[in-house]
């Protein structure tokens, strides 16, 4: 499919071939769904922790005597139902990360390549570096593409340092590589620009199988 390439003033200056099976093939919202939320999974820490009555510490004496009083009987006062006792059933730390399996990833992200395509939210711009990696220039690159406080995802074609140190003082625009994609951000970005070379390897990485 011939898709337009726009120089980085925001002009159209030619047009490039892009593989179909990649930018526009049928879109899998339930691959989607899954590549994002393991994505979140295997972001999540998992320190969370509580103490039960065994780890607690707290007095090891009867809070009253065993007989007479009328309330129920209590070994000590680390029991769950005092204030300053154990927790029931609480979080302990764990490992929430899974794997996914590769070829639903690779649909997945040829899903959200042609959502975005679909939608008009996918920009192929001429390649560009920073020669400074100053944010102003990338920030004003941005502006010919209407980006200003949209969320933004950039597809690199390799990891140049100097753009994604521009790209840190712009809080609304996450840095990809092309071999390194995430779902969640090409899910909910307003706008997603992509380098000439990065579609093109886009069309060799996702494309062969």
């Amino acid at each position: 499919m011939e898709y337009k390439v726009f120089s980085t003033n925001g002009s159209e200056i030619k047009t490039i071939e892009l593989n179909e099976k990649v930018f526009n093939c049928e879109v899998s919202d339930g691959s989607i769904y899954y590549a994002v939320n393991n994505e979140l999974a295997n972001r999540r820490v998992g320190t969370a922790s509580t103490k039960t009555r065994a780890e607690v510490n707290y007095s090891n004496t009867k809070p009253f005597k065993q007989k007479g009083t009328g309330n129920a009987r209590f070994g000590d006062k680390k029991s769950p139902v005092h204030v300053g006792g154990g927790t029931i059933f609480g979080p302990k730390p764990r490992d929430y990360s899974y794997q996914l399996p590769k070829k639903m990833k690779r649909l997945a992200m040829r899903s959200l390549l042609s959502l975005g395509v679909k939608d008009e939210r996918l920009v192929v711009i001429e390649d560009f570096t920073s020669e400074n990696g100053k944010t102003k220039d990338l920030a004003e690159i941005l502006k010919n593409f209407k980006c200003e406080e949209n969320r933004t995802t950039l597809i690199l074609k390799d990891d140049d340092v100097l753009v994604r140190r521009a790209a840190k003082n712009i809080p609304y625009l996450h840095v990809l590589s092309y071999n390194r994609l995430s779902s969640k951000e090409l899910l909910y970005a307003r706008k997603i620009i992509v380098m000439e070379t990065a579609a093109l390897n886009l069309n060799n990485f996702y494309g062969d199988k």
